[in-house]
């Protein structure tokens, strides 16, 4: 437990707050339920002991140890004994194992709570801790707060089907969810394009079905470039079992995906003979992006036996309530010309290749409800009927979560629409992004979003469990890039997934508590986004005379820079302090645009404005 988060910690926030916002601005995200600011400050030194009264919360307090020695270079000592003007770690039901109480004095810091509310407050703890602060100034603010989750669930995805990533970095995205009391990794791991989880039974699904030829360059088309390079990988069940182990130790849920009955050609590479027909295949890990007519064949007997002696072996590995199974994008071309299909449909009495896709679903949640376990499934998974317990992981907006809760199916809410898949774009012009499948998602639009469909039937509201954003990697190729896609967008999520609507304050979020957290990001190695200088859109100005004023940097202790010349500003040019006064010329125009320069050199993208002095 020492060595935890080692690598979140460089995402704490620091700092004090501003006084127009008094209940909500300390520098903690997702922003706690209940804050209330008490006088005075909580003095640190190298006589502050740090204390416990289990085994549970002696771990937590190691973790405080550890990063005080790692931030400040103080070594703080552990007793099991409480202490004067110390921090105590007390186990201490709040009746939510997730809720915690922390409360800084003069006198002591007091942090309550068990399981996971303790490890809760610790994040919370830390993120009170000062930016730059020597040993000899080490101090917190006096606050009370009290604090418990929204919603139950709190996820983030990743894809390592498209594109595959190192142990090390999946651990660090653990850490990561783990800093922002996120508490589930959705661990996509088979797809068209690479089957990335060794199964025993089968060792073609990763000796073959784990690599692809090569691999699309730039944007899908139907007739693309390729790179001439094999690209593939997976992940032992040793390796597995490691991150699960690592995620739990952060009260951080594993849940495992296997797509069926759709996206499944690199499995089909492997043993051709689950595909439709009789004689199906040669079948190739999917090279390229999009959605492939070549599924399971829901009529063979053999697929079941396949997919049940692989769900046995992930089962075994993931000891998660749920296992995912996709069920998302399943096309049915090839399951209507297929003789053993069609056979299914007769002899079970079925509709059509809807009620089949069911029939599939049903078939499999039996056998996974029959293992202790329960299924999460994309929205599809309503199409042709629900399968009985089945749980709802909303996607294609917020419809399909509305339909299940309405039927009493649990709900997952991760629409795009909602700005929750985070492989889109960050900014509005796809030249100033990088590559990506499209879509457009800030971190505005993320914070905006709301979990709770405004439709749903309040009698209905309870199944919806939380909420989770998905980053799918077709264009995400190295961990650096996701790094980028998913910060700062985290932050929101984190808060719309934790914070009570009625607290959300996107002022008091973008321009205070989310700017001090990447200053701090700012002087680690880890990539994010630069969001956009504050006060300021894309825009364009009828106007002879305008004057620019009320920017505001987007991470604190950065420089906002300017131009008027329609170059590209940086650090070399003016920069921005109170006001800009711009004059136009009769039928001129000038542009403006501005961008945030951060302490560790990193830019934003430019905003601009467009002073056009003439009529409209």
């Amino acid at each position: 437990m020492k060595k935890l988060l080692l690598c979140a910690l460089a995402l704490l926030a620091v700092a004090a707050a501003s006084a127009q916002h008094a209940d909500k601005s300390v520098p903690i995200i997702p922003l706690p339920n209940s804050v209330k600011q008490l006088d005075g400050r909580f003095v640190i030194s190298d006589a502050t002991v740090i204390s416990y009264d289990s085994k549970e919360s002696k771990s937590i307090a190691e973790l405080l140890q550890s990063f005080v020695a790692s931030q400040y270079g103080m070594n703080l000592q552990l007793s099991q004994k409480k202490q004067p003007k110390g921090i105590s770690f007390v186990s201490k039901d709040q009746g939510n194992k997730e809720a915690y109480e922390l409360r800084v004095t003069p006198q002591e810091v007091v942090i309550s709570g068990v399981e996971a509310g303790l490890f809760y407050g610790y994040q919370s703890l830390i993120q009170l801790f000062p930016l730059n602060a020597t040993p000899d100034q080490l101090s917190l603010a006096a606050v009370e707060i009290k604090d418990e989750p929204r919603f139950s669930y709190r996820g983030l995805h990743l894809d390592v089907g498209r594109h595959m990533f190192p142990l090390s970095f999946i651990k660090k995205y653990i850490d990561i969810l783990a800093s922002y009391k996120l508490n589930t990794f959705h661990w996509h791991l088979t797809e068209d394009q690479g089957w990335r989880l060794e199964i025993k039974k089968y060792p073609l699904l990763t000796e073959v079905g784990g690599f692809r030829k090569q691999t699309l360059l730039g944007n899908y088309k139907t007739d693309g470039d390729y790179d001439n390079t094999p690209y593939g990988g997976f992940y032992t069940q040793e390796e597995a079992k490691e991150i699960v182990a690592y995620a739990k130790e952060r009260f951080v849920t594993v849940i495992p995906e296997i797509e069926l009955p759709g996206h499944a050609l690199a499995a089909l590479s492997a043993y051709p003979h689950l595909g439709c027909g009789d004689n199906p295949g040669p079948y190739t890990a999917a090279q390229t992006w999009g959605v492939f007519d070549d599924v399971f064949c829901a009529g063979k007997e053999e697929t079941f036996e396949f997919l049940e002696n692989v769900l046995d072996e992930v089962i075994a590995i993931f000891p998660s309530e749920y296992i995912h199974i996709g069920g998302d994008e399943c096309p049915k071309s090839k399951w209507k010309s297929c003789p053993h299909c069609q056979k299914r449909i007769k002899e079970n009495n079925l509709k059509d290749e809807h009620h089949l896709q069911s029939y599939f679903i049903q078939r499999i949640e039996k056998y996974i409800n029959k293992k202790g376990r329960r299924i999460i499934g994309w929205d599809e998974i309503l199409e042709g009927g629900l399968a009985p317990n089945a749980t709802v992981m909303s996607w294609r907006g917020d419809e399909g979560g509305i339909a299940a809760a309405e039927l009493g199916h649990d709900v997952i809410m991760t629409p795009n629409s909602y700005g929750l898949y985070f492989d889109h774009k960050q900014g509005p012009d796809r030249h100033r992004e990088p590559l990506s499948i499209g879509g457009y998602s800030n971190l505005e639009k993320v914070y905006s979003a709301d979990p709770l469909p405004k439709a749903l039937d309040i009698t209905k509201q309870k199944h919806v469990k939380g909420v989770q954003a998905n980053v799918w990697t077709e264009y995400i190729e190295t961990p650096k890039k996701v790094e980028f896609t998913i910060l700062p967008r985290l932050l929101a999520l984190a808060e719309i997934a934790w914070t009570a609507p009625e607290r959300k304050d996107w002022k008091d979020f973008s321009e205070n508590r989310a700017a001090r957290h990447l200053a701090k990001l700012d002087q680690t190695e880890t990539v994010y986004r630069v969001p956009e200088v504050y006060g300021l859109k894309d825009t364009i100005i009828y106007a002879s005379e305008y004057t620019i004023r009320d920017l505001k940097p987007s991470v604190e202790g950065a420089k906002i820079y300017y131009t008027l010349d329609d170059y590209d500003p940086s650090e070399l040019d003016l920069e921005f302090t109170k006001e800009v006064k711009i004059t136009v010329p009769e039928n001129k125009q000038r542009i403006f645009k501005a961008v945030v320069v951060t302490p560790g050199g990193r830019r934003s993208n430019y905003v601009k404005a467009v002073i056009i002095n003439t009529k409209k």
